[in-house]
This record gives C-alpha cells, structure tokens and sequence, in this order.
C-alpha cells in the first residue's frame, strides 16, 4: 500500500490539509516538515504543536543534509533569488521532498480551491508526482482555513495576526520593498541582518525602474522607507511546492549573483 505524504508548512492552509489527510488515510499518513524553524517566529513551534495535537499525529522534522539553514545555503551557493525562486526554498524544501519521496507516494499539499492556477503549475512542472489536491477538492479555501484552525481553538501563527500572507523564515528573499519596509519595523534585527548578507554577497533583492527604465538593484540599507507601502503585500509562501514565479521576481539576469 502507497504511502500518504502531507506536507506541512507552518502555515494554515497546510495544517488544514494534514487535518483531513490523516481523517482519511490513518496510519499510512506521514505528515512532514522541511525544518526553516531557525529563522521563522518563535510562535511557529506552538503552532505546530496544537496542529499535532489536532490532528492526532506527530509532524516529522526533515532536514537537509547539506545545508544547515537558509544562510549557509546564501553564503555556500553564492545565490539569494533569481529567475528560478528563491535558492533557500529550492535547497530546503523542494531538495529535501525529493530526497525524501518514494515511486508511488501520494503526495498532499496545502493548496486551496482558490489557488487552482498555482496546483496547475504544479501539476505541469511535476508530471511525475501523484498528487491529492485535498483542500481543493472539498471545496476549502484559505479563509476557510483560518476559520477552521479558530472552530478547533488554534490561534492563527503570530505572523498572520501581525498582516503577513504567510508563515515565512523572517525576512524572505522573495519579498520585495513593501514587503522589506514592514519587516523593517516589525523585525529590525531581522531586516538588519539581510541587509548585510546581501552587501557581503554584493546582491539586491529589490530594484528599481526609476528614471530611464532600466532596471537597478536597490540594497536594503539603501531602500526608501516609503518604497512599496502602497502595494498590496505579496503571497510569498514558502514551503515545498514553492514555484519560482509565486515571488514576483522577474526575468532579469541581473537578480542574479554576478558570480553564478
């Protein structure tokens, strides 16, 4: 008998998803996580830790056996965010589903009824994984989520409650300036840390068209405070069925490390 794998995000809609997972597979259910916990908020093991008790299972901390967390991954790759997403995601999350997944698996993930566009991009880039779409096929979209999680007296991750779309490390690379400026004031320590890594590395996550039309990288310790509070705060989830073209980045080699 195949093996169920749901795989958990910190975030709402996931924890949903595991919730009905293991209602209907049981015991042939894993639900797992792709460990980032050392840059997220510190409320994301409470949450885990009601989701697990909700659900009636434990959540399997995997790890990668290369990186020991998204900064190594930035100073041994040389690589914040591109054209293909962010290196992080791709290193932590994505690299380790694989190397964790069998032929044969059934594969759960915390996609909504409202993200159909993100599970047929999925679908295409991943021919060979079979997946249930269990939130989209009970109809469940993300406010639903939220609403569930409250019914079962889960309070909502400290991220969502503070006006994040998602449950993220703390200063995702695949935010851009509205994004960056409200972590600025929410996490200063935070903000402050990117900001170096990115002049070590010489690499901006953010630009500019200002001017002549041409694209400029704009450093953190360089950005505007007022760039970007006018736009709509991205949905920059990070788990691992990130795809590259959910962060908004754009098709521009100069996103990338020079010295790639």
């Amino acid at each position: 008998m195949s093996r169920v794998l749901c795989w958990f995000s910190c975030g709402a809609a996931s924890a949903v998803a595991a919730k009905l997972a293991v209602e209907k597979y049981g015991d042939r259910c894993e639900v797992l996580y792709c460990d980032t916990l050392k840059y997220e908020h510190l409320d994301n093991p409470r949450f885990m830790a009601d989701v697990s008790r909700w659900i009636g299972r434990p959540i399997k901390l995997l790890k990668s056996s290369k990186y020991a967390d998204i900064f190594d991954v930035f100073d041994k790759t040389g690589w914040l965010v591109g054209p293909q997403g962010a290196r992080c995601t791709q290193e932590l999350k994505r690299q380790v589903r694989r190397e964790y997944q069998q032929d044969g698996d059934v594969q759960v993930f915390g996609l909504t009824a409202d993200e159909q566009h993100r599970i047929g991009r999925f679908e295409k880039e991943n021919p060979s994984v079979t997946c249930e779409w269990i939130l989209r096929d009970s109809n469940i979209t993300k406010a639903d989520c939220y609403a569930l999680l409250q019914k079962a007296g889960i309070d909502l991750p400290a991220m969502y409650k503070l006006g994040y779309n998602n449950n993220n490390c703390i200063g995702c690379v695949k935010g851009q300036a509205g994004y960056w400026n409200k972590i600025r004031v929410d996490f200063p320590e935070a903000f402050a840390r990117m900001a170096q890594q990115e002049r070590k590395m010489n690499v901006a996550i953010n630009k500019t068209y200002a001017g002549d039309g041409l694209r400029k990288r704009v450093f953190l310790d360089e950005l505007d405070p007022a760039a970007g509070r006018d736009v709509k705060a991205p949905d920059i989830e990070c788990g691992v069925l990130c795809l590259a073209g959910d962060s908004g980045y754009e098709e521009d080699t100069e996103a990338v490390n020079a010295s790639l």
